[in-house]
């Protein structure tokens, strides 16, 4: 056989026990790619993530503070704009014990608000590496609240009676008080659904065999 037939074959050999090459992505590139697959990956690791936490920690408790600043600046204005005045225009003074009731009331919603940036706070520092537990700690306080949002809303509008459905004549105060509270049940209603947060049965870490 002549040299350069057996030259020609080894090299045939060779080329075909290595397959053709891919190409090269640059490290940015592949960096990009390696992040990107991470995030869609990769699970919800707080049960109260930064979402959460500024809607109930921070802008719940600011509004039940200002709440209770209002009824203890005017308890007389902040009582007479809970509902309309269908027979007539309110008494001119405040019952001492009308007043003494709305201030007590202002300041129970302060105290769930202190309650709230307590707790969560707590919850999201301390139990961070406990994820399970700190779903357990979370739902103890938003759940029960969520119950208080719903009933909130409906004896609201029953204490209202045949006003109720007449809302050109609500009071400013009645239509705030009625549109915050569905801004604090709508996120509350998502947590319960495990919407955007870690849910311990769904994203609890399988282990490794």
């Amino acid at each position: 056989m002549p040299k350069h037939t057996q030259l020609s074959g080894h090299s045939s050999d060779l080329v075909s026990r290595f397959p053709k090459s891919r190409s090269l992505s640059t490290p940015a590139q592949a960096g990009r790619e390696h992040s990107s697959s991470q995030m869609r990956s990769a699970p919800p690791t707080s049960a109260i993530p930064l979402s959460y936490y500024t809607v109930f920690a921070i802008y719940e408790p600011a509004l039940t503070t200002l709440g209770f600043i209002g009824a203890l600046l005017d308890p007389k204005g902040t009582h007479d704009s809970q509902a309309p005045w269908p027979n007539g225009a309110p008494l001119e003074d405040l019952p001492l014990a009308t007043r003494t009731t709305i201030l007590q009331l202002g300041h129970v919603c302060a105290l769930l608000g202190l309650l709230n940036v307590w707790l969560l706070s707590t919850a999201r520092t301390h139990l961070s590496l406990q994820p399970a537990l700190q779903e357990k700690i979370v739902g103890a306080l938003l759940t029960p609240l969520l119950i208080g949002d719903v009933a909130h809303l409906y004896v609201t509008l029953w204490a209202l009676g045949d006003e109720r459905w007449n809302f050109r004549d609500w009071s400013p105060m009645l239509i705030i008080t009625i549109s915050l509270g569905i801004t604090l049940l709508v996120p509350r209603l998502m947590w319960q659904l495990g919407i955007g947060r870690y849910v311990d049965s769904r994203d609890r870490p399988t282990p490794k065999s």
